[in-house]
């Protein structure tokens, strides 16, 4: 009988609970009308918008950081952030004293201000969310593990989009995100099943 598969973080004994929100920060990556109402629109956008705004809401309460990360594309395109496309859904839209990272790239380290900023909370954890599960998410989560960072993904917080596969058929926004979380799982984050698993 085969052994059931284990990632590489449960082979190093690793801590695979969630981070708490009283010792995190949360980033909210890409949470902008270009993913509900513009060219990229993602299946399940809304639902993974409410378990976000149930996650900063309680992350306000609890004093934690709260990031907010923006993509920055050309004017007159996708994520343009003079237009409303490119703009910060209204329900998540950062308070007074949130910081605000405009990123050109999908790694959000990439070409910002993130790693400072993320040093002045004096913390190792972040709660990472947004969007796409396996574009920005990805990216932003992996690079976090290279600057010493503890990520934690709530499942629910994220969302994508349906691809062409290599074989010439489609794979499923559910499966690539699926896919995206399982891969991040084995060594760059702690894959919390919803919000409501990640404690105060």
């Amino acid at each position: 009988m085969t052994d059931a598969p284990k990632t590489l973080l449960q082979m190093a004994g690793a801590d695979l609970n969630p981070a708490k929100l009283s010792e995190a920060v949360l980033v909210i990556i890409d949470a902008q009308n270009e993913y509900r109402s513009g060219g990229i629109p993602l299946p399940g956008v809304d639902a993974a918008v409410a378990e976000i705004g149930a996650l900063l809401t309680r992350a306000r309460a609890a004093g934690a950081p709260i990031v907010h990360v923006q993509h920055k594309g050309r004017p007159g395109g996708a994520f343009d952030v003079e237009a409303e496309r490119g703009r910060i859904m209204r329900e998540l839209a950062p308070a007074c004293g949130e910081p605000v990272v405009q990123k050109p790239l999908p790694n959000a380290f990439a070409q910002t201000d993130l790693a400072e900023i993320l040093t002045g909370t004096g913390r190792k954890q972040l709660i990472v969310t947004g969007f796409m599960t396996h574009m920005c998410v990805s990216s932003t989560a992996r690079a976090a593990l290279d600057h010493g960072y503890r990520v934690t993904i709530p499942a629910t917080a994220c969302a994508t989009r349906d691809l062409p596969a290599p074989d010439g058929g489609v794979m499923k926004a559910a499966d690539l995100h699926n896919a995206s979380l399982t891969a991040l799982a084995d060594r760059f984050a702690i894959v919390a099943k919803n919000v409501a698993t990640v404690p105060d």
